[in-house]
């Protein structure tokens, strides 16, 4: 089994590589990335990284083969592609110019996997999520069960996390389930979280159980408060859970970013929903009984990720 991870120089992508190669289910995990020029030297983040990663097998006991690369030949043959390319926001970047330079990244990445890995699986990592997921699945020809996008394990986890915190438990015993779009539009669904089967109701109060929530919303933001750039150690390992996921074909029930027309009264839209993952991508989405409440909260992030994918199209047809 082979996994490809774009963006591989970075931190979030060589996280994803990393946590495949210690999770030793793949064969090779190639790590791709751009050189890197500053004056008249050149730098290869992705061979350094990969490099670096690949001498600690002896100590994480791990045999997946670790290979950066600048030359997308080498991801042929890929069976799952993770894309976390793209740039981050910065000081004088309007959304829109943060929406057309990303969309143009993950495009051209996009097309570059399927040229030498036809048949691959494409997990997105990067932002603005929901709307690039559609742009790796317009720039792929995939088939929606294909092509989908990072975002709900993540968020989840930073819930489950932060209630471990609260009653002083392990996280290892929670479960949560977040639906809708990446960020401050995510519904929140308190009463499917549990602890080791009992209702979270049973143990924080409803006033309490929303500062959570308000925090996990905002989770990334406060990452980036602290330490002035993105999160990537979560990230990563989320992305390399789904990635096994669908290489081990473990049938295991996420909250990924995916593709639904008519599920939850919402037509043609990636969002936020549970899925079965496992053999060949999306299995199945799973649709689960909401209360009127629950459901008006999720057709206001639909319509929050449409209107953001509405603006993406009129700038990309300027």
């Amino acid at each position: 089994m082979k996994v490809t991870v774009v963006g591989a120089g970075g931190n979030v992508g060589s996280t994803v590589a990393l946590s495949v190669a210690q999770r030793d289910f793949a064969k090779e995990v190639v790590a791709v990335d751009l050189e890197r020029k500053d004056g008249d030297k050149t730098f290869y983040p992705s061979k350094g990284r990969a490099l670096d990663q690949w001498e600690a097998s002896p100590i994480h006991l791990f045999d997946t083969r670790i290979k950066g690369t600048t030359d997308y030949a080498d991801t042929a043959g890929s069976d799952v592609c993770v894309i976390t390319a793209g740039v981050p926001r910065r000081p004088g970047m309007s959304r829109d110019d943060l929406l057309e330079i990303n969309a143009n990244i993950v495009k051209s990445v996009t097309e570059q996997l399927v040229k030498y890995s036809p048949d691959t699986i494409i997990i997105v990592v990067s932002n603005p999520l929901d709307v690039m997921v559609q742009v790796a699945k317009d720039a792929s020809g995939l088939p929606h069960e294909k092509v989908m996008g990072m975002a709900g394990i993540l968020d989840t986890a930073r819930y489950r996390a932060f209630i471990a915190d609260e009653l002083n438990v392990s996280p290892k015993d929670i479960q949560a389930l977040l639906m809708g779009g990446h960020g401050d539009t995510m519904v929140p669904l308190p009463r499917f979280t549990t602890l080791s089967g009992m209702p979270i109701t049973h143990f924080i109060s409803d006033e309490r159980l929303e500062e959570i929530v308000n925090r996990a919303k905002k989770g990334g933001g406060e990452i980036v408060g602290l330490m002035g750039t993105s999160a990537w150690y979560a990230p990563g390992a989320a992305a390399a859970q789904m990635v096994e996921a669908i290489l081990l074909d473990q049938n295991r029930i996420f909250p990924v970013c995916a593709y639904i027309d008519g599920q939850y009264g919402i037509d043609d839209l990636y969002i936020g929903v549970p899925v079965k993952l496992g053999k060949g991508g999306i299995k199945e989405v799973i649709e689960v009984e909401l209360t009127k409440e629950e459901n008006d909260l999720l057709k206001q992030s639909a319509d929050a990720v449409r209107g953001t994918l509405n603006d993406f199209k009129k700038l990309m047809n300027k």
